[in-house]
């Protein structure tokens, strides 16, 4: 497993490049998160010996667990799935970022349980760009209210926005939705607000979310395999 993980962290990293290269971007304005959801400690001991140091997380006990174990590493955790009311204080308690806040309880939650000995939360709004059904994430008329707000927080850090919008038929069709996440996220900034992360992009759609302005990429098959 350990030289399969190296390799395909080696494959998505070139992968990165060549889609960085093929927009005009600098390869270091876009970062790579692990998407080890499911994945025991050993998978992401092994992707941190090939040089990965921010993993990804969906379910949270699993994830507070696998926090941990691997205490003895530098990583950067950052929580990705829903989050519900009962579950903010383990998300302040143990993660970094979260990806995934998309109403202003949730926020409010994990602002006040934010244990004072650690740095601010940095935090990612959820935006429903294209209006999926099935998705989380506030609308992207209510987007702008909520981030004035939640950028308020004083033991939160608002970095930017997260989407994950559903698959399209074509690649323009693909780009179209990343290109309205960007440009809800340079409206934010005209605002005022001084976000710096655009977490946008997966497996199947990373280089279609470069091309539009992704600074952070989710990939978790194509670094771990199926699962």
């Amino acid at each position: 497993m350990n030289t399969t993980i190296a390799e395909n962290l080696s494959r998505v990293r070139a992968q990165i490049e060549a889609a960085c290269q093929a927009a005009g971007r600098p390869t270091h304005s876009v970062s790579l998160l692990a998407v080890s959801k499911t994945w025991g400690t050993e998978a992401v001991r092994a992707a941190h010996a090939a040089g990965q140091t921010a993993f990804g997380e969906n379910y949270i006990q699993e994830a507070v667990d696998k926090i941990g174990a691997l205490q003895d590493l530098p990583l950067q955790w950052h929580c990705i799935g829903p989050i519900q009311s009962n579950k903010t204080r383990l998300v302040a308690e143990h993660f970094d970022w979260v990806h995934s806040v998309d109403r202003l309880k949730i926020a409010q939650r994990l602002s006040e349980q934010r244990p004072a000995h650690l740095p601010p939360l940095q935090v990612c709004i959820q935006v429903n760009v294209d209006g999926g059904e099935t998705k989380s994430g506030v609308s992207p008329q209510a987007l702008p209210e909520l981030a004035q707000v939640v950028s308020a927080l004083p033991r939160l850090q608002l970095r930017g926005l997260m989407t994950i919008p559903e698959p399209a038929e074509t690649d323009a069709q693909m780009r179209a939705v990343h290109a309205q996440a960007k440009a809800l996220f340079e409206s934010l900034r005209q605002q005022g607000l001084p976000l710096d992360t655009l977490s946008m992009g997966m497996s199947a759609d990373m280089a279609a979310a470069i091309a539009e302005g992704s600074t952070m990429v989710r990939v978790g098959t194509a670094i771990f395999g199926k699962r």
